[in-house]
């Protein structure tokens, strides 16, 4: 047996500005932290000629036999279109599971991806660095299976922490966020996390935004150039430990967000963010592309309670979460070794291309 697993995050700035379709034009950056929920990926050897996948937040399960095709397609693409990557399909079943119910803005698609790249990576008898696990991560998403997606949940999943992410034609560079004693131990306390009871597919947003971007509609292009430009004056603040400025920053990056395309936020949403900043919040965003999924609200001190309150009478509900460092990782390898790997079949990272 092998049991691995990858962290979420909270996007605080900047998302947007890591899909291709911007930063191939002028450059994008994004601050982000992980947070103590998890995907964990459990992998075993069951000694029979097929292949086998289970999920239990989908409650599926998928079965390949061998000699056919492995196709990435239907329910359990992502983890189908990993195992391909690897030239697996026979002999292994591949267990999921999630902290987070799947679409609900924290990165859980991608993460399910960087959790299963460290797992399958590691029976392999493979030490791949934080980095050569977020590229093939991204590679098996943006190019194998062509997800109207970004880059930046699968760098803040393999890497872990706090951290300010640039994106160019360049590549991609990962810079922990240094701050000042206590401000993160003040940053955890004041900032909440309610779930909103909805969950939203993330990919149609994207691919609204996409298009856009690549039609360089002025107003769009306009609004990810101000994100961006939050994304930097986000880090500056957490560098000083400026928290009220922080949560200022939130605010402004939410109302830009909303003008990038339908779907972003709801009446009820705003309804609810509304309601947050007449308790005491200071700002706030619905995480990941929006429409759904939680809500990430960043209170006065002394305040959370009275936020609580007002959003759990709208029916969110409140979700406790520690920041984490830890990145991707192997938590236990019983001496589990996959079957070797056919000529021709690739089992060699290779990076994604911006």
């Amino acid at each position: 047996m092998l049991i691995a697993r990858a962290p979420v995050r909270i996007s605080f700035a900047g998302g947007g500005t890591d899909l291709p379709a911007f930063f191939r034009r002028q450059p994008g950056a994004v601050v982000s932290a992980t947070i103590d929920k998890y995907v964990y990926v459990i992998l075993t050897v069951h000694g029979g000629p097929g292949l086998q996948i289970l999920s239990s937040d989908y409650r599926t399960f998928y079965r390949h036999d061998p000699g056919q095709a492995l196709f990435w397609e239907g329910d359990l693409n992502l983890p189908k279109a990993i195992l391909h990557e690897f030239g697996i399909d026979n002999g292994v079943s591949m267990f999921l599971a999630s902290e987070v119910p799947p679409g609900t803005g924290l990165g859980s698609s991608s993460t399910l991806t960087v959790a299963a790249v460290k797992a399958v990576s590691a029976a392999r008898g493979q030490t791949l660095t934080q980095t050569e696990v977020a590229q093939l991560a991204t590679r098996v998403e943006l190019e194998k299976m062509g997800m109207p997606i970004g880059y930046q949940d699968q760098y803040a999943s393999a890497f872990g922490g706090l951290n300010f992410i640039e994106f160019s034609n360049q590549g991609v560079k990962v810079t922990p966020l240094r701050t000042p004693p206590g401000a993160v131990d003040a940053l955890q306390r004041n900032l909440l996390l309610f779930f909103t009871g909805t969950a939203r597919e993330s990919s149609k947003i994207l691919s609204r935004q996409r298009e856009s971007t690549e039609r360089s509609q002025a107003d769009v292009l306009r609004a990810l150039e101000a994100v961006r430009g939050m994304a930097y004056a986000l880090r500056d603040t957490l560098a000083r430990g400026d928290l009220a400025g922080f949560g200022e920053c939130l605010h402004a990056g939410w109302e830009q967000k909303k003008r990038f395309a339908t779907g972003v936020s709801s009446p009820a949403i705003d309804a609810a963010y509304a309601a947050a900043r007449a308790h005491g919040a200071v700002g706030g965003k619905i995480a990941g592309a929006g429409g759904g999924g939680f809500m990430m609200i960043y209170c006065r001190d002394g305040a959370q309670a009275a936020v609580t309150q007002a959003l759990s009478e709208r029916g969110l509900r409140r979700m406790d979460f520690r920041f984490e460092e830890g990145g991707a990782r192997v938590l236990l390898n019983a001496g589990l070794r996959l079957p070797p790997v056919a000529a021709g079949d690739r089992a060699a990272p290779a990076e994604a291309q911006p």
